[in-house]
């Protein structure tokens, strides 16, 4: 086979080494130049989609030097839009193509091992297709590892479920559907791997997540403070083709709001018959939203709408809280869980001020079990690590009597779990709580739902959109009793609630002392 310098010397020169072409223009060229392998459009050239172009030149975007201002970038769109693809594409010329340098490290990164291989795969397809690249690249499909010969750069496909990886120096990263990694070790790991590169890129490419604290709803979430004009960071750049969720679904108009490769790379009679069937049969509902129309949804209804509970986000002065008014809600763990006390300050603009404990040794172990990042909350001061490797509810007890010297608190409503011997601590300590038994059965918890919700839907609740919070917000599920009252169930949450079940109890503690003239969930909770 000849030499990639031999194959350059026939054909001439590369379309992307033609003179006054932009650092994205020269991007824009490399990608069409080559093949499409599969599917539509099989045997020609790539054509860059609209969507697909105006995303490229904003990453890609140079300032008068010629610099890269984008570190990260995020693409979120549907399902069947040419994500693979476009990943592949960009891999490769990272790898090769103009964005290449020299000994480069390339990774593409997915939840698992055999997605991990899909744009490998996708690059391996196109290699062979272009006689320069295949007589400069080496290929190696066991490892997922290719190798160009001529600037000593490298790519790897790496899964988040595999062995860690570290020392690596990545100079360009795709993500893909980050919404599926259960582990977030792997993006950190890459993510600060680039700090030894003049110009790296980190690419996130996928579906939305149904869940707030997951990768790519922060990448997500954040995209948007970008675009409103909220945070201003050119390292950043985030597109995001998704149906509105005040917008109606089911509208075939809308589809394209999700879907901008509509009509190429997916029919929309394929997403009118996903559509249908998920009209005729609720449980493929989520699926449809999520996949189709790029919403944050989940399999299973939540209690808390995203949008109420956000709008309920306005920050928590806690110096203006001290000696005021206030009502508690405690849910303590057992031997190895997370416990949580929630006060409630209704006369403050209905002030929420969460307090978090789990035990310091096997933290580790439980962010794996949890997939939730509780070691950064516990650098963050969301969460009090208590020593040992079960719940100290001795350290609990002394942290609560400092809660109890630093504001007026009126009551604290508990489950009768596990309290025994935190009275018994309690009474050994001397410390006094306002303690009041609080039931986890319809009688006491619908009431309390009925307040907070009352609370929240009032915007009646400033929660500060503390994390740990927010997620056991959005894990939330309802129970529901013939007669409509409501409780909630941490069997079918789909995963902890503690501090959510703190904080209606403490909800209805204070509906509950403020008079049964305004615990009737109608007009303002607090008087």
């Amino acid at each position: 086979m000849k030499r990639a310098a031999e194959q350059k010397m026939e054909m001439g020169p590369h379309p992307w080494e033609a003179a006054n072409l932009t650092r994205a223009e020269k991007v824009i060229a490399f990608c069409e130049s080559l093949p499409i392998t599969k599917g539509y459009g099989a045997g020609e050239n790539v054509k860059l989609l609209p969507f697909q172009r105006e995303w490229i030149e904003a990453i890609y975007a140079a300032d008068d030097d010629g610099n890269r201002r984008v570190r990260t970038g995020l693409l979120s769109v549907a399902r069947g839009q040419g994500k693979t693809v476009l990943a592949a594409l960009l891999c490769l010329c990272h790898l090769s193509g103009p964005e290449s340098e020299q000994r480069g490290e390339c990774y593409s990164a997915g939840a698992t091992k055999d997605q991990s291989a899909l744009i490998f795969a996708e690059m391996e397809a196109v290699i062979f297709a272009v006689p320069w690249l295949a007589a400069r690249l080496n290929v190696q499909r066991f490892h997922k590892r290719i190798e160009d010969l001529e600037n000593g750069s490298t790519y790897r496909a790496l899964a988040s479920d595999g062995a860690s990886v570290h020392g690596l120096a990545s100079s360009f990263i795709v993500c893909d559907e980050l919404a599926q990694w259960k582990k977030r070790e792997l993006f950190d790991v890459l993510r600060t791997s680039m700090g030894k590169r003049r110009e790296p890129l980190m690419l996130a490419i996928g579906t939305q997540s149904p869940s707030p604290i997951n990768i790519m709803s922060e990448l997500v979430d954040y995209a948007g403070r970008v675009n409103s004009g909220e945070i201003v960071d050119p390292s950043f750049h985030g597109q995001v083709y998704a149906v509105p969720d005040d917008a109606d679904p089911y509208d075939p108009e809308n589809w394209k709001l999700a879907n901008p490769a509509m009509g190429i790379f997916v029919s929309e009679q394929q997403i009118a018959d996903e559509a249908e069937r998920a009209r005729r049969m609720p449980t493929f509902e989520p699926a449809f939203l999520n996949l189709h129309c790029n919403m944050r949804v989940d399999a299973e209804p939540k209690a808390i709408n995203p949008a109420e509970w956000a709008a309920c986000a306005e920050a928590v002065d806690l110096d203006q809280l001290r000696g005021a008014k206030c009502y508690a809600g405690l849910d303590l763990a057992s031997v190895r869980d997370l416990a949580s006390l929630v006060l409630l300050f209704p006369e403050n603009g209905g002030a929420v001020v969460p307090f978090y404990w789990c035990p310091k040794d096997g933290i580790d172990r439980k962010e794996q079990v949890d997939h939730v990042p509780y070691r950064t909350w516990a650098r963050q001061g969301h969460i009090e690590a208590t020593p040992g490797a079960a719940i100290d509810k001795r350290f609990i007890a002394r942290r609560l009597a400092q809660i109890v010297a630093e504001f007026d608190l009126r009551g604290v409503a508990y489950d009768r779990w596990a309290i025994n011997d935190l009275k018994v601590i309690l009474d050994s300590e001397g410390i006094e709580l306002p303690l009041v038994e609080w039931g986890q059965g319809y009688r006491d918890m619908a009431p309390a739902v009925d307040a907070f919700e009352s609370a929240l839907l009032a915007g009646e609740l400033r929660h500060g959109n503390h994390p740990i919070l927010r997620w056991n917000a959005s894990n939330a599920v309802f129970d529901v009793d013939p007669a409509g009252a409501r409780k909630l169930n941490k069997a079918r949450s789909t995963d902890r609630i503690d501090g959510l079940q703190a904080l209606v109890m403490a909800c209805g503690l204070a509906a509950r002392d403020a008079g049964p003239d305004t615990y009737a969930g109608e007009g303002p909770l607090w008087v």
